[in-house]
């Protein structure tokens, strides 16, 4: 299996794009392809005590920063490390593409240069978080803002296809996200959607509310892209400000700090569930070929189970699964 590593993606790069690569390549036994600033990049492998025959280094002699518009940078900065990672996978010279950089133009890149799966009109980001039920898949989370009902359609048969061969679940619940379950509400656009997701043979349940995404009712939520990373954004924030307030409140009291500690391996347990870097990253569905993105703020553990997701994604051919499914539904 070889991976690539957009080496100069994260906001701590290259540290932990190096350190999560070679953790990869210990654990997993995966060849690693790190494109980036040469220079930089082989001077945080030296601290590791350098490259192995696991790791290759290819030059990328510019980097898109976070700030800078896709399409606008992808066109000027061909020889960035997400244009010249992406060509790798476009060539035929590595199986699958991670970057922790800006998704706008992971997306934008990928689009362009790998194409779309036949039958995909637009990609969608799906990312996958922990409920009361186990895990659930939300898509899109920021690759189209501004769908057509038909790509949510695509969107729960990718999803549909990601659930049952990555995540193991033979039949996944889908819901539509909306401002109530009446079939009656929402948009036109939401009301298309769910005609046409009703009609087909997934197994979509209706709509679905905010407040049943944590709880597990479906194991797919569709949303577009906008509504999508808001949801994460806010997800994120609600998990961090929760943790800083029990802690603060556990260190309020001699008594409540005794707890703390007797419930310290549920608390642990409970820490490793909402832990993003245990997900890795988000696959970018509907591109001919295997994208994975992970958040900009990775850890090298984040970066090691992104390439362990990214692994996975070409083992299970869900590509290929993608495509029978539109041929079914």
């Amino acid at each position: 299996m070889r991976i690539v590593v957009d080496a100069m993606g994260s906001d701590n790069a290259p540290e932990v794009e190096v350190e999560g690569a070679l953790q990869a390549a210990q654990e997993y036994d995966h060849e690693v392809i790190l494109v980036g600033d040469e220079v930089a990049v082989k001077r945080e492998l030296d601290k590791h005590g350098g490259a192995n025959d696991k790791i290759t280094v290819v030059h990328a002699p510019e980097k898109i920063e976070m700030h800078e518009p896709a399409a606008l940078s992808v066109r000027r900065k061909r020889k960035s490390s997400i244009v010249l990672g992406l060509d790798l996978i476009k060539h035929d010279k590595a199986d699958s593409f991670i970057s922790a950089g800006n998704t706008g133009a992971v997306v934008c890149a990928a689009t362009l240069s790998l194409r779309m799966l036949p039958g995909i009109e637009r990609p969608g980001i799906a990312i996958a978080i922990p409920t009361m039920k186990g895990t659930t898949v939300i898509i899109d989370v920021g690759a189209n803002i501004d769908p057509k009902p038909i790509h949510m359609f695509q969107y729960a048969v990718m999803a549909d296809a990601y659930c049952r061969y990555i995540l193991h679940k033979p039949s996944p619940k889908i819901g539509l996200l909306n401002v109530g379950e009446e079939e009656s509400k929402g948009t036109e656009f939401i009301k298309e959607a769910h005609t046409l997701l009703s009609e087909s043979k997934l197994n979509f349940i209706g709509n679905i509310e905010g407040r049943d995404i944590y709880v597990g009712n479906a194991d797919i939520v569709l949303c577009d892209g906008f509504v999508g990373n808001v949801i994460l954004k806010v997800s994120e924030s609600v998990v961090d400000t929760l943790v800083k307030m029990i802690k603060n409140e556990i260190q309020s009291s001699v008594i409540a700090t005794i707890g703390a500690a007797l419930a310290g391996s549920a608390f642990a347990s409970l820490k490793k569930k909402m832990d993003y870097a245990e997900y890795g990253g988000a696959p970018l569905l509907g591109i001919d070929g295997r994208v994975i993105i992970s958040h900009g703020s990775s850890t090298a553990k984040a970066i090691k189970n992104a390439i362990r997701v990214a692994a996975e994604f070409k083992t299970q051919n869900v590509n290929r699964h993608i495509l029978e499914e539109l041929e079914t539904v």
